[in-house]
Parts: structure tokens; C-alpha cells; sequence
């Protein structure tokens, strides 16, 4: 998912180019905007922790490109091309390093298994909207 704030900034072409770049394919793509309640949803599994609401806020603040991608060994690959959470401990070239401005607005979510990646993946499209 790239984030509100990489997309106010315009980065979200350039984001997914370098995710085209390397390799993955594009099974759905979706320009969106979650409301409170759907990004509350989304990050239930954060809802005990001290920064769920800003996070909750921070993700309903404006528009996302939700997408499922492929490739083989996807998730471990995405997590090296997009970079550390925070951006300044993110690697030089890394999607986070270079279009991140903090730990909060990071620029881009990537699933951290393949099981997260399937419900993830399912509550953003059906199967009629996956290529």
C-alpha cells in the first residue's frame, strides 16, 4: 500500500515503478481512500498499542494505492526493496529511504508474511478485481 503521505507528494508513480523495476507483477491495483473506520480495521492488530489512533488518522487522512503483487519469494523481497520502517536506518535506494519522510509517514506498507499478505490482499479486492 503506499501511504497518504507518498501519494500528496507525488510519489506514487515513481514508487511503483521501482516496484515494476524489481520484478514484481501487478496483480490489483486500487486508488482509494479508507475511511477511520476501515483503516481502524485494517490495523486492528496495532489497536492495543500507544500510537493506533495517529496511526488510524494518519492512514484515513487522505488517498492510498492499495495493490497485490507478485513474484517468487515476495514478501522477503519487498521488505529488502522497500527499507527499514524507519527511513533514516533504510538503506540507500530502498522505496523508504528515498520517499519517506519519518517513521510515521513511511511511505509505503508492505506485508510482513505470506499469511498477512492473503488477508490483506482480500480486504482490498475480490477475486473479479486480481489479473
Amino acid at each position: 500500500m503506499i501511504k497518504p503521505d507518498a501519494v500528496a507528494n507525488g510519489h506514487a508513480g515513481k514508487i511503483l515503478d521501482q516496484i515494476i523495476q524489481a520484478g514484481f507483477k501487478v496483480v490489483a491495483l486500487k486508488y482509494t481512500r479508507l475511511s477511520e473506520e476501515k483503516a481502524g480495521e485494517f490495523y486492528a492488530v496495532h489497536s492495543e498499542r500507544p500510537f493506533y489512533g495517529e496511526l488510524v488518522s494518519f492512514m484515513s487522512s487522505g488517498p492510498i494505492y492499495a495493490a497485490i503483487l507478485e513474484k517468487d519469494n515476495a514478501v522477503e523481497d519487498f521488505r529488502k526493496l522497500i527499507g527499514a520502517t524507519d527511513p533514516s536506518k533504510a538503506e540507500e535506494g530502498t522505496i523508504r529511504q528515498r520517499f519517506a519522510k519519518s517513521i510515521d509517514a513511511n511511505a509505503i506498507h508492505g506485508s510482513d508474511s505470506d499469511e498477512n499478505a492473503q488477508i490483506e490482499g482480500d480486504f482490498f479486492f475480490t477475486a473479479e478485481e486480481r489479473f
